[in-house]
């Protein structure tokens, strides 16, 4: 029978070496948001390389990477920023009003001033433009996930640099998009990407009125009263970008138009001869 130590524990038998300790070390969960899969195949290559990492989920949209993110509670969420249905700017809010402890690591490729104070306003942890090496994206997820901030080098260079002259800037520049709501500017991302109301209240499970009732009260804040114009101004501001295909409508015919006539058959004619 085995002895057994002062804790109760069995004693290790003489002769037996000791075994090594190890440390048992949590890995970081990572949930990759982007709508390009060439970019998220690469991301997942990349972090599934580090032993200390694992990618849980991946999304194509903002508003998929909203529902993972409170379905997976990863430690990490690496989000683009320009997407369909929703931009990364209004899920990265979403999933910090929830107040999980899951952190936004922005990795896009608009390295604007605006940008970066506009999404590190909505609670992201860090940014990274996506010309970056691959060592500092392994670093900066490594970092978030500790409570830290991180920034490309050059980005918070510049940001240090100009910071009152930049905040003065997005003020001016963004002034009206900080006065719109949450629900307003995804109305407005959906009605920039050609979405009509019937197809909008679906996906936000609002009804047809609240989305027109959306509609008309971001335009009054906007002043801004035509598809065309909102477009420009949610291209503009991030929401959405200039190469989503915009949906054509056909035009509608005047009243004042006679209305085109049918091709007669050969019975109308014969008639008509008579």
């Amino acid at each position: 029978m085995a002895q057994e130590g002062p804790c109760g524990c069995p004693r290790r038998p003489p002769g037996v070496p000791r075994q090594p300790w190890r440390r048992i070390v949590k890995k970081i969960s990572v949930l990759l948001v982007d709508d390009h899969v060439v970019v998220r195949q690469g991301l997942r290559s990349l972090v599934s390389t580090e032993s200390d990492m694992v990618v849980v989920g991946e999304a194509g949209d903002g508003r998929q990477g909203v529902r993972l993110a409170m379905e997976l509670q990863p430690d990490v969420v690496v989000m683009d920023v320009a997407m369909p249905l929703l931009n990364g700017l209004d899920a990265t809010l979403q999933i910090v009003s929830e107040g999980t402890s899951t952190k936004v690591l922005i990795l896009s490729s608009y390295s604007d001033d605006e940008y970066v104070h506009r999404l590190t306003e909505a609670g992201a942890s860090g940014y990274l433009i996506k010309q970056t090496a691959a060592s500092e994206l392994i670093k900066a997820v490594r970092e978030v996930a500790c409570g830290n901030a991180y920034f490309t080098p050059s980005l918070l260079k510049r940001l240090l640099g100009r910071y009152r002259e930049s905040s003065l800037r997005s003020q001016a520049a963004g002034g009206q998009a900080a006065h719109l709501t949450g629900r307003e500017r995804e109305v407005l991302q959906m009605v920039a990407e050609g979405h009509v109301n019937k197809e909008i209240a679906s996906t936000l499970c609002l009804s047809i009125k609240t989305v027109e009732k959306h509609r008309q009260q971001l335009m009054d804040k906007l002043s801004i009263h035509d598809i065309a114009s909102l477009t420009r101004y949610a291209i503009a501001n991030g929401l959405v970008e200039c190469s989503v295909p915009a949906r054509v409508v056909p035009p509608l015919r005047r009243a004042t138009e006679p209305a085109p006539r049918r091709p007669r058959n050969s019975t109308a004619r014969a008639r008509e001869s008579r």
